[in-house]
């Protein structure tokens, strides 16, 4: 794993203590076990301040506000003085953004930041991320398993499966002519909101135990067209069409 060539794995922990929060920043999936209940919000914001920027007191505190006012956080000054527990999901999840913010990231990665969000919440804080990416130039890396978000909030896509990915391309291209049997198995148990009702298509089978992957193509234990040559190597990627790949021996470039 490289941040502009930099190997990050192997980096020392004082390091990585610079980059995670600094450079890099993430925001988890439930706010709700993320954020300490026994601390108020605008405490464990103003932590972020004091270890990714060197601001302490009041300039932490004036910071936190404005951050809290950026997300869109109603009165951002009496906030900053609540617990987890006095706010709502969506509250707390813009808490979550705001901490992420704090260190002033390059690069943001958001872990199904919308999942327990009601449909209007979900759409505020996709335009919230969406908004903060056009002012601060940061890159946004979303990992989602909704494909209705990702359509809509995303540019690139990478398509993974058993830990490895199996397919890259572009919303359009993706959602327009997906080229890996997985892809077109998860498109195909959407339902489609035109046209005739159609019944689902259902993937077979189930995910490989990590401690025991089949030989070959993870995939090939549930693909329709699994043949030997799939069992002999793990395939790469392999373009299909410009900036478009899939990992794939059937695939025709």
């Amino acid at each position: 794993m490289t941040l502009e060539g930099e190997e990050l794995l192997a980096a020392p922990p004082a390091r990585l203590d610079r980059v995670r929060g600094g450079r890099v920043a993430i925001i988890f999936q439930d706010p709700m076990s993320s954020l300490n209940p026994v601390h108020r919000v605008g405490r464990q914001v103003m932590e972020a301040l004091r270890l990714h920027r060197g601001l302490e007191g009041n300039a932490a505190r004036a910071e936190a506000r404005r951050l809290f006012d950026q997300v869109g956080i109603p009165d951002p000054a009496r906030r900053l003085d609540a617990y987890p527990h006095e706010m709502s999901g969506g509250q707390n999840q813009r808490v979550m953004i705001a901490m992420a913010l704090a260190g002033q990231p390059e690069l943001l990665v958001a872990d199904e930041p919308t999942t327990a969000l009601d449909v209007t919440i979900q759409a505020q804080i996709l335009e919230l991320l969406a908004q903060i990416r056009r002012e601060t130039g940061m890159a946004l890396v979303l990992i989602s398993h909704d494909l209705g978000v990702v359509a809509e909030t995303v540019e690139r896509v990478c398509v993974m499966y058993a830990g490895r990915i199996v397919e890259e391309a572009s919303v359009a291209q993706l959602f327009a002519a997906p080229a890996h049997p997985y892809t077109r198995g998860l498109l195909g148990a959407l339902p489609p909101i035109e046209g005739e009702r159609r019944p689902l298509t259902a993937i077979p089978g189930g995910v490989p135990d990590p401690r025991a992957m089949p030989p070959g193509c993870a995939f090939a234990p549930r693909c329709a067209l699994h043949g030997a040559e799939c069992d002999a190597a793990l395939p790469g990627l392999r373009g299909v069409a410009p900036l478009h790949s899939a990992a794939c021996l059937r695939v025709a470039a």
